[in-house]
């Protein structure tokens, strides 16, 4: 089949969450079948690796409309679209669209993420009372409502976070309206956990979304550990460092979480490892024994050196990769309920929750103390990745989907 993605990022280097769902997605097809990206080009990346070449039939990145802060501002308060219809709007992009629709006979095209989709309109209208009108499908990475709706309530009693919250009080009904004109104009929704489908049935009870979870490839992460092993312990989180729930997240386990932890190990270290982190996260580096690395090459040696790695969401949807991650490098987790969201989990057995500060502190430093718990944990992680969750066998449900609405 011929089949085209578009991305609101180059999918390669996979080097954060929604890049490694795209990659992963792109590359297991393409052995299959044909594969046209058109996408967004990286702010860090000017250039299109000969790996993602070889594996599509062609690559086009667009680069994003600059934006300044009156502009986002104004669009912000009196715009009745999201925050992300305006960041992702080009004229370039569109034509690039048009002239790619009019150059080739798809069989299927692939929306990945809210961002792509104001984009609908114009392949919707494109194939109008065409005969040859390919399958459309919108795969949501999060049911993006939930997202804006969590950081509301996570937010709504701590002042500092006013205009964090003012934000999303704006954004929320707005969101609302996208995602459901866009589950209304596709043919296939699917969704990367149970919960995300509920919520976007909640908002269009005419849709079933089909469930096909983040995966990643194992071998990728055969990594040597003891050659990565350090004396000193470190907790380690990891994930794009400009998305709202990861700065909160860090943010509480920094001020609140970390202190308590160093009362009874003051030698253990907090290493914030991702992507673009703002000046709030970088900031965190004043405080004892935390560290903030920036814009790694490859998130995989930072993961096997790690004692434990912490997911401490307070908001957010969709499904984490950096468990998936965690999990195939047979690391032990500590995570929130909701940062585990999405995965059928048994606390004690495959991670570790804790929601509290009181919860996070004694279990974390119970888990610093107790090797063989560490290595039990990481076991049961890495044989459900091992079981469940591998591109390899996650794209042959999509490739089902593709050739039942094809036929």
């Amino acid at each position: 089949m011929n089949i085209l993605f578009l991305t609101p990022t180059i999918p390669y280097p996979p080097n954060q969450g929604a890049s490694i769902r795209n990659w992963g997605i792109i590359y297991h097809l393409s052995h299959k079948h044909s594969i046209t990206l058109l996408s967004f080009n990286n702010h860090d990346q000017t250039f299109i690796s000969k790996t993602l070449q070889k594996t599509c039939k062609t690559v086009t990145g667009i680069n994003l409309p600059s934006r300044n802060t009156l502009h986002r501002l104004i669009t912000i308060l009196f715009s009745d679209k999201t925050d992300i219809s305006h960041r992702y709007k080009s004229k370039v992009f569109s034509s690039q669209l048009t002239t790619i629709l009019s150059q080739n006979t798809f069989d299927v095209i692939q929306i990945e993420g809210l961002e792509m989709t104001p984009y609908l309109k114009e392949i919707n209208n494109y194939y109008d009372n065409n005969e040859q009108r390919p399958l459309i499908v919108y795969d949501a990475h999060n049911a993006e409502h939930i997202i804006q709706s969590r950081a509301i309530q996570t937010g709504i009693t701590q002042p500092r976070l006013f205009l964090s919250v003012l934000y999303s009080l704006i954004q929320l009904p707005r969101i609302l309206k996208l995602e459901r004109q866009t589950c209304y104009h596709v043919d296939t929704v699917i969704c990367v956990s149970k919960e995300d489908s509920q919520h976007l049935q909640k908002i269009n009870p005419k849709i079933k979304p089909t469930i096909i979870p983040n995966g990643i490839t194992l071998q990728d992460y055969n990594i040597d550990i003891d050659k990565t092993h350090t004396k000193t312990p470190v907790i380690l989180f990891c994930g794009k460092m400009d998305y709202r729930p990861n700065i909160d997240g860090v943010i509480w386990f920094v001020t609140h979480v970390l202190p308590q932890i160093q009362i009874t190990n003051p030698e253990v270290q907090f290493h914030i490892v991702g992507k673009s982190p703002t000046k709030q996260v970088s900031n965190l580096s004043k405080y004892n024994g935390v560290r903030v690395i920036e814009n790694v090459k490859d998130i995989k040696p930072y993961i096997a050196s790690s004692t434990i790695c912490v997911v401490p969401l307070r908001m957010g949807g969709g499904t984490r990769l950096k468990i998936l991650e965690a999990f195939a490098m047979k690391k032990a987790i500590v995570s929130t309920t909701i940062g585990a969201e999405g995965f059928p989990v048994e606390h004690n057995k495959h991670l570790m929750i804790a929601n509290t500060i009181k919860e996070q502190t004694n279990t974390i430093n119970s888990l610093l103390n107790d090797v063989d718990k560490r290595i039990e944990l990481g076991k049961a992680g890495y044989q459900m990745v091992k079981n469940d969750y591998q591109w390899k066998d996650l794209t042959n449900i999509l490739e089902t989907i593709y050739n039942v609405k094809n036929n």
